[in-house]
């Protein structure tokens, strides 16, 4: 590892840097597999938070109290120390190329592999409309508060709070519904790729509301996660 911050009241983001790494496409993830002194192994795959580069890649882990490889991640692990990799994996989950327009939507830390497409179409520099909706719990469980602050030219960024909002919130609250998507995402008649990311039920009530509102099945794509993360 070569260094971790902060990320979020939960949530740490770790630089790796891996020999050979051969640079990734934005939405794809990698698997870190934890071996302990008497054999017994535990894995579990993290989107890759950060923009295509070679020899580098950064994660953001959540920490979740029972698990068995997020705590170590963020308590244990400190720079120099090495993990085991494997990765990257994915493709069809990804950065849209050919898209005019891109809707993502996110749930929590699915945001994570949104901000390595973000942070991608930066480098690359801007093309097409992107809006992000993004829900969190509170202003404190945001990941990437300071990427998203400035998305690039050309995109958006609508976070709703469903958890509190501090004084003086002036955006939306509560959880992403049809009525949320109607006002905030982009319309079907723009025919946008969309992708959405986050906990089960959350992609499903989503991706539900999307087909309600017009969008059509091709072109919505969505990469789920179980109640804990999986982490």
């Amino acid at each position: 590892m070569s260094g971790t911050r902060r990320e979020s009241a939960r949530a740490w983001r770790l630089g790796l840097a891996p020999p050979d790494w051969p640079g990734h496409v934005p939405g794809q993830h990698l698997d870190v597999r934890l071996t302990a002194e008497d054999g017994y192994t535990a894995q579990r795959s993290y989107s890759i938070a950060s923009a295509p580069r070679a020899g580098h890649v950064e994660l953001v882990v959540e920490r979740l109290d029972d698990g068995e490889v997020s705590p170590y991640l963020t308590d244990v692990l400190v720079p120099g120390d090495l993990v085991e990799l494997r990765g990257p994996i994915g493709g069809y989950f990804v950065w849209p190329d050919d898209a005019a327009a891109v809707q993502l939507v996110a749930g929590g830390s699915g945001v994570v592999p949104f901000l390595s497409m973000l942070a991608a179409r930066r480098q690359r520099g801007a093309g097409g409309e992107v809006r992000l909706l993004y829900s969190a719990r509170t202003l404190e469980d945001v990941i990437g508060r300071e990427e998203l602050a400035e998305p690039g030219a050309g995109a958006q960024v609508v976070l709703t709070l469903t958890r509190g909002a501090p004084a003086g919130w002036a955006g939306p609250t509560g959880r992403v519904d049809r009525a949320m998507l109607a006002a905030h995402a982009l319309p079907a008649a723009a025919r946008p790729r969309v992708l959405v990311c986050g906990p089960t039920g959350f992609v499903e009530a989503v991706a539900r509301e999307l087909l309600a509102l017009g969008h059509e099945p091709a072109q919505v794509r969505t990469e789920r996660f179980g109640a804990t993360g999986g982490q």
